[in-house]
């Protein structure tokens, strides 16, 4: 069974910070971080529904413009979700260009800006000119999306300004038995995406769905309890955590740990050097090795260091190899 979630780093480790996640089973895909993204193909940006921000420095930022740009012809919105002060630099972004042309073009991009315990929620329409419209305010529990596959949910660190931290989490995982629809002669196909799709949003068990058989034309109806019963299994989900651009304090040591407890991928910053802590303190960066001691705190699976001072760049494996023996070595 192959994952829910296919993450990628955009660019490599000493680049802009970008994960691309598609999202296998719905021929879609999230951004987290918003940083250059020039080798993203039209294809991938269009799978593109959510970008989640974690602050608008210009390293996590500067690749709006070409998201934008990109998107001018879409019929889907496009939602930005990031921390208090976003949709100002949304705004102004918008407000650098003239739009006297664009009243056709059927883009909106809705922006939920967080802040502690509310978001608040803009619209910017190609109709209208991208101006500012239908804002409103709604409580934040702590998720952004909650789908029925999946949740995303954020903490706010301290990187002198807010900036948002993210885990992107799957539900359940529903494994289907492969032998066993061998042996009733059904076909593989997109069905199983809808028997997936129909399970997880609990649509009433005596749906009936059909199912093709491998040899002519014939079908197979069984309630959806039936199908569930026959062919699948349900595991635990996938749980993957974006960390970057914070200060190694206990309050946003406590709230990523929190966070990024029992994930099966971490992508965490690791800066600097530790031998450069006290620069890495000044810029409010975490280093390698505190990197990998958040990750062994939160007993990770798999940790991936990456937005790495460009300082390094001549000692390409000194960040990496800090953070790992931080995070191996620390669990012996």
């Amino acid at each position: 069974m192959s994952d829910a979630f296919s993450p990628r780093l955009v660019n490599d480790p000493f680049g802009d910070p970008v994960l691309y996640v598609g999202l296998r089973y719905q021929r879609r895909a999230l951004l987290f971080d918003l940083g250059s993204i020039d080798s993203l193909g039209l294809r991938d940006l269009h799978k593109i529904t959510d970008v989640f921000v974690s602050h608008t420095h210009i390293d996590h930022f500067i690749g709006f413009d070409h998201l934008l740009r990109s998107s001018l012809n879409r019929e889907d919105e496009i939602r930005l979700h990031g921390p208090k002060g976003i949709t100002d630099n949304v705004s102004g972004k918008l407000a650098g260009y003239t739009w006297n042309l664009i009243q056709n073009y059927p883009l909106k991009i809705v922006v939920h800006e967080i802040d502690r315990e509310r978001q608040k929620i803009s619209s910017f329409r190609a109709a209208a000119l991208f101006r500012p419209e239908e804002e409103r305010l709604v409580p934040f529990g702590g998720f952004l999306l909650d789908e029925p596959s999946f949740a995303v949910r954020a903490v706010i660190l301290d990187h002198r300004i807010p900036c948002l931290a993210f885990s992107l989490e799957e539900k359940s995982r529903l494994n289907i038995r492969h032998e066993r629809m061998e042996e009733m002669g059904l076909k593989r196909g997109p069905w199983l995406d809808e028997l997936k799709r129909r399970l997880r949003e609990k649509a009433p068990q005596g749906t009936l769905l059909e199912m093709p058989i491998q040899d002519g034309g014939e079908r197979l109806t069984l309630s959806l309890k039936e199908w569930r019963e026959t062919l699948v299994v349900e595991g635990e989900g996938q749980k993957i955590v974006y960390v970057v651009d914070n200060l190694f304090t206990p309050a946003n040591v406590e709230r990523i740990i929190s966070l990024a407890r029992d994930a099966n991928l971490f992508y965490c910053e690791a800066a600097f050097s530790q031998a450069d802590e006290a620069r890495a303190r000044e810029r409010y960066h975490l280093t390698a090795a505190q990197a990998g001691e958040l990750a062994r705190q939160a007993r990770v699976e798999r940790f991936i260091p990456f937005h790495f001072s460009q300082r390094y760049e001549k000692e390409p494996d000194r960040l990496r190899e800090e953070a790992m023996a931080a995070f191996i070595g620390g669990a012996s």
